[in-house]
């Protein structure tokens, strides 16, 4: 059987990456996710994940695409297309840029963390209603 290929239209919608996107989502520390991370990816994979990253803050932060290349040694073909994915993408740099350039100054990235995962309950759940623990949880913590 072929290798299925994830499309532009069909790529949010199939289950191996709403599998992976829960799976980063459960995570509670930033330890968690570092470990999860490094256990599903290649060190050039996070090392190409973590200087996107850091060419979006500093894009957020003003900076021209010379000066962005210079500083993390990423390509100015690499600054342009995250520049791309900033303006036309689906909106999860700016989601994520918000977020942390709003928490920076006053929160650890694990107590951001936190902070995010009880605002994201509280939007979620009804008052007093319990969180249910996952079958995968149950199981680990054997």
């Amino acid at each position: 059987m072929p290798k299925k290929r994830f499309t532009e239209d069909s790529w949010r919608k199939e289950r191996w990456f709403q599998a992976l996107c829960y799976a980063i989502a459960s995570c509670e520390t930033t330890e968690d996710v570092a470990d999860f991370l490094r256990d599903i990816g290649t060190l050039s994979e996070l090392q190409a994940w973590s200087e996107r990253f850091e060419v979006a803050k500093q894009l957020s932060q003003g900076r021209t695409y010379r000066e962005i290349a210079a500083d993390t040694g990423a390509s100015t073909t690499t600054v342009t297309r995250v520049a791309r994915f900033i303006e036309n993408g689906e909106g999860g740099y700016r989601k994520v840029l918000n977020v942390v350039s709003k928490g920076e100054e006053t929160l650890s990235p694990t107590e951001l963390l936190v902070q995010r995962k009880i605002d994201h309950q509280h939007r979620t759940r009804a008052p007093g209603e319990e969180r249910q623990v996952s079958m995968l949880k149950k199981y680990l913590k054997k």
